[in-house]
């Protein structure tokens, strides 16, 4: 029991401690620390090509390696985060960041989230709104026969008597 208590401490702190962990390698690391802090905070921007949904600064892929060394190759050339991004940008297309800009081609990206919640926030409300008025019908006496319709019931009645005789 205890052996398996200690197991699963040891699969519990490694799945906590996972996503502390960076695949950044001492060899990549900048001797500046201001410029090293730089890169790392562009490395968290950058898409993984090969991991798609991991940022370059968590994924130990080969490209990822690459494009962390490009970055800080670009840093220590004198590059703004600005100019790094674009460059990256130009090179790998804006896939390669992980949150893309907000400009005119990627309006589309950015504006349909927010309205197909807007649009089921609403269309919700009116299926709540129409289904309260159907059970307020639901409680109201039903209109009486007219005449004719009392006289066809009537003459319906005496046709389904006289058939289970």
């Amino acid at each position: 029991m205890r052996k398996l208590i200690a197991a699963l401490l040891i699969v519990a702190a490694t799945a906590f401690a996972a996503p502390l962990a960076h695949a950044v390698q001492p060899d990549e690391v900048m001797a500046d620390p201001a410029k090293e802090a730089r890169a790392r905070e562009l490395s968290r921007e950058l898409r993984c090509m090969v991991c798609q949904n991991q940022s370059i600064d968590d994924s130990d892929a080969t490209l990822a390696k690459d494009l962390r060394l490009l970055v800080r190759e670009r840093i220590a050339a004198g590059d703004s985060n600005r100019q790094v991004i674009d460059y990256l940008v130009e090179r790998y297309g804006e896939f390669v960041l992980l949150k893309p800009r907000f400009e005119l081609h990627t309006l589309l990206l950015w504006l349909v989230p927010p309205l197909v919640l807007v649009g089921g926030g609403l269309g919700l409300w009116l299926h709540i709104r129409r289904r309260g008025r159907d059970t307020a019908r639901v409680g109201e006496a039903p209109k009486p026969l007219s005449a004719d319709e009392q006289a066809r019931l009537d003459k319906l009645l005496e046709q389904g008597t006289d058939r289970a005789s």
